[in-house]
């Protein structure tokens, strides 16, 4: 019997975005600042209240891994350039593939960080 490949931490950022042009632009800053290994973009409906209003509204959900070193930077970075007046940014940790933990690792191994 093979032993189970090990599980290794990695960190998820997601954010939400009107549009496919927001959603691509934010998703090649990141990417570009090598603060996260992949940026997967997903079609959702958004259901919730602003401003003392239901609202229903399509957008798109921008799901980053990265790992803890490149936390701060990347979410400092998706606040400074997101076109909401209060994005969504939530954070959760994974259990991935060693194989995969550090390809994403490798990934953001040189990230910069953005003034």
């Amino acid at each position: 019997m093979t032993e189970p490949t090990a599980l290794c931490d990695i960190l998820v950022v997601t954010t939400t975005v009107a549009t496919e042009a927001e959603a691509r632009r934010l998703a090649q800053l990141v990417l570009q600042a090598r603060l996260a290994a992949c940026v997967q973009v997903e079609p959702i409906t958004a259901y919730f209240r602003w401003q003392g209003a239901l609202q229903e509204d399509r957008e798109l959900r921008l799901v980053c891994k990265t790992v803890p070193r490149a936390l701060h930077p990347l979410l400092a970075l998706l606040r400074a350039q997101h076109p909401y007046a209060l994005p969504q940014l939530a954070t959760h940790a994974l259990r991935g593939s060693s194989e995969y933990a550090d390809w994403v690792d490798a990934q953001v191994a040189h990230a910069t960080v953005l003034a």
